[in-house]
């Protein structure tokens, strides 16, 4: 599918093989409402159906913000508007499978985070494999104080992705932490200014882009998949992926290049 003029992103191809996903609502710091998260998901689903795309990069526009999550301003007045309205608001949000319910995205994600990550755009960085985020970045899940909660998965993947008691005081206190000390937990895999942010996000698509198409997939998934897992059942769990990886052409081409003494010819088959 073809998402066509997107009315809240920006969707391009700035380097082959990459997908980059641009959350352009910068006037009330890249909140989405419900059409955007439909649009959102449409353009989800284009750059994994585009077998060109390997890798996707999800950022914001401007340098104040990645995503500050819902946009509670028209959530607040799509509540005023009529049951009928309502309905309709729900039903094409209903049509949505957002970034942060795709939990087995099959392409590597990478959140080039430009700017505040509250709320929601701090769940959509957790939800990414990678994260590369400017020095002046904060990360945080206030939604205690808006009388909500992080329903977004925040609530389930702080809690798996650092120590319980460090993620229960994020998640109770709604305090925001600096891109550096959530490096330093192991949220961040690179702090850098924010004009170096393109250049730290292209050296992992570099290294990513370096190996075979169809092992990159077979490793998410088997990660991904066998995460949740004892370790000898997610050892012996079957992934289709790493099946298909297997019957590949590629796999025969790495071993031989290896033999050779020349770099691969990848061809994703």
């Amino acid at each position: 599918m073809t998402v066509e003029k997107p009315d809240y992103f920006l969707y391009e191809k700035p380097r082959d093989h990459v997908a980059r996903i641009t959350i352009n609502r910068p006037e009330i710091r890249n909140a989405i409402n419900t059409p955007a998260h439909k649009e959102w998901s449409d353009l989800l689903d284009e750059a994994e159906s585009d077998d060109d795309v390997r890798v996707v990069v999800i950022t914001g526009a401007g340098d104040r913000a990645f995503c500050a999550g819902r946009d509670l301003k028209y959530l607040s007045e799509m509540r005023r508007q009529s049951a009928a309205a309502q309905a309709e608001d729900a039903a094409l949000m209903a049509e949505a499978t957002k970034l942060i319910e795709r939990f087995h995205y099959p392409k590597p994600l990478i959140a080039r985070v430009n700017g505040v990550a509250l709320g929601g755009g701090f769940e959509v960085a957790l939800a990414c494999d990678l994260v590369v985020a400017a020095d002046h970045v904060e990360f945080g899940l206030p939604e205690p104080r808006r009388g909500i909660y992080a329903g977004g998965g925040g609530v389930h993947r702080l809690p798996r992705q650092l120590p319980l008691k460090l993620a229960m005081e994020y998640l109770l206190t709604s305090r925001t932490m600096s891109a550096h000390r959530a490096m330093q937990l192991g949220l961040v895999n690179d702090v850098v200014p924010y004009d170096q942010l393109d250049e730290a996000v292209d050296r992992l698509i570099d290294d990513i882009l370096a190996a075979a198409p169809l092992s990159i997939l077979a490793t998410k998934q088997a990660a991904m998949m066998g995460l949740d897992r004892p370790l000898p059942e997610a050892y012996h769990r079957p992934y289709p992926a790493v099946a298909t990886m297997r019957d590949s052409a590629d796999a025969r081409e790495g071993p031989l290049a290896f033999a050779e003494k020349r770099s691969p010819h990848w061809t994703g088959r």
